[in-house]
């Protein structure tokens, strides 16, 4: 098969900018990774991977690839964290003035703090849900204020942020965790109605930023920063479901696959995450 020249390998008459209304970025980017590196090989392993999707999806009823999806050329990978995060909101940003849906593709998880701060110049009362075994909440991490473990930290100077599927944090951090605001996986696992808790905690508009080890690792085993006793596929997309119809998405970004050359399935699953959340955002 040739090589997939966009996502969902789309013809011309659904992947041109000026018609499409969903924009993708690709930031290749995975300088501050601390375990497994290889989140920068991400963005066109999910690309490939999206070429053998089927393009119905059952649940909705529809093939939101016929709104248009326009994949953005990747970013470049050599910058400093913080020349990344402002190339990121500035691309965003663009997209957003052109009226786009636009969606990030990490790399790794610090990418996804350029498109909050467009996002929240861009719209009053957000709240960004995270989805994450990790917390992120350090202030700094190995010299960085950028590191894709301060992810978090970052992002609250700019919105409220709701946390969930959180198993692993550093015991500094317990003094910046909002109780009310995070889900711990063990308690998702084990409890009910946590979803309407969870939207309860969420203003009008919401940005998703979705670290892909929220999931366990049977399903999702190559992630940067594995952890086990995640959520699974219909627990994520359970919640999801719920906020795209209950509130305006604004955007999202999908972060953290560290790609394997002899397994394809978790390349397949990230491409299918973001196929389904575009599925839920142009539901009709």
């Amino acid at each position: 098969m040739a090589k997939a020249i966009n996502f969902g390998d789309l013809p011309r008459s659904y992947s041109t900018l000026g018609t499409a209304k969903v924009v993708i970025i690709p930031v290749a980017y995975d300088q501050t990774s601390t375990w497994l590196k290889g989140a920068g090989k991400a963005p066109e392993a999910i690309i490939e991977a999206s070429a053998n999707m089927e393009l119905y999806d059952i649940e909705t009823d529809s093939e939101v690839y016929k709104k248009g999806i326009f994949t953005d050329e990747a970013l470049a990978t050599t910058s400093s964290p913080e020349e990344m995060v402002e190339a990121v909101r500035a691309k965003v940003e663009t997209y957003i003035k052109e009226n786009k849906f636009v969606t990030v593709m990490g790399g790794e998880h610090s990418v996804c703090i350029g498109a909050v701060m467009a996002h929240s110049e861009n719209n009053e009362d957000l709240t960004v849900l995270q989805l994450d075994a990790h917390s992120d909440l350090r202030d700094e991490y190995n010299g960085s204020k950028y590191s894709h473990a301060c992810v978090m930290a970052r992002v609250r100077e700019f919105a409220p942020i709701v946390q969930v599927g959180i198993r692993s944090m550093d015991s500094r951090e317990k003094e910046f965790i909002n109780r009310e605001n995070t889900f711990f996986a063990r308690d998702i696992c084990s409890g009910q109605g946590w979803i309407e808790s969870v939207l309860g905690r969420l203003s009008d508009k919401v940005y998703v930023t979705i670290d892909l080890d929220v999931f366990d690792i049977s399903i999702m085993p190559f992630v940067g920063t594995p952890e086990p006793g995640g959520l699974l596929w219909y627990d994520v997309l359970a919640l999801l479901r719920t906020v795209f119809l209950k509130r305006e998405v604004v955007g999202f970004d999908i972060v953290e696959l560290c790609p394997n050359e002899n397994s394809k399935a978790s390349d397949f699953l990230a491409a299918k995450l973001i196929y389904k959340l575009l599925s839920y955002k142009f539901r009709e």
